[in-house]
């Protein structure tokens, strides 16, 4: 009988620990972005049945666009939820490592995430492809539903302890209701006059039916954290 060579041990073991330990993040970010969009389905048709006692012509939608990416359509606003098919962990000089939960367990350091993004509703209705949706937020959930949102303003205050906070439907809820509130408070600006002087003929030629000169809100930041994608 032949004999079948051995597999290796080292990469048996970080399969073990490493693959294992992501296929649980992954599972349970998934099952989290499913009540998620539980949530925004029920948010979108309270707030429509209430916003439609007062008037008729401003709507509150939801759209399930696939496993991985939800919407919630709410007066000139969209809110674009998207659960990363991978997941991450982060550098070694990040405050993560100083948590006690953590260095605990190091498997607690896989996170999946969820993406909060903001665009314009006419830039998805009018296929403006052109325009430019700007990040709110960004939600981070270990195998154990622990989770940390990190986001701009009243997002980044929002859960920040990711010993005690767990991830459940109500705390879904504050968040997407944060980000919406966040989002209405900020309108959309001219551009500045020198930034649209020049247009293409093709962008002009085109500008009825594709809406191609580029259109966004001026909420301007950026996210500096440094992480490191595990694939």
């Amino acid at each position: 009988m032949e004999n079948r060579p051995l597999s290796n041990p080292e990469i048996l073991q970080l399969l073990q620990e490493k693959s294992s330990s992501k296929q649980k993040v992954f599972r349970k970010s998934g099952e989290l972005f499913s009540i998620l969009k539980k949530q925004l389905k029920c948010i979108s048709e309270n707030l429509d049945k209430s916003i439609g006692e007062v008037d008729k012509s401003v709507k509150v939608s939801y759209k399930d666009k696939s496993a991985f990416e939800a919407q919630i359509y709410f007066s000139g606003d969209v809110l674009h939820f998207n659960h990363h098919s991978n997941v991450f962990t982060f550098d070694k000089g990040h405050p993560l490592w100083n948590s006690n939960y953590i260095r605990q367990d190091k498997k607690r350091a896989y996170f999946g995430m969820i993406n909060i993004y903001n665009f314009l509703a006419d830039s998805f209705r009018y296929n403006r492809a052109n325009d430019v949706g700007v990040l709110l937020g960004r939600i981070f959930v270990n195998y154990e539903g622990h989770f940390f949102v990190e986001g701009r303003r009243q997002m980044g205050f929002l859960y920040r302890d990711v010993t005690k906070d767990v991830l459940d439907a109500e705390k879904i809820k504050n968040i997407i209701e944060t980000s919406m509130i966040f989002a209405l408070n900020f309108d959309l600006t001219v551009p500045e006059f020198k930034d649209s002087m020049l247009v293409s003929v093709k962008q002009l030629q085109t500008l009825n039916n594709e809406q191609q000169l580029g259109t966004s809100k001026s909420l301007g930041f950026r996210f500096h954290t440094n992480m490191q994608k595990i694939d």
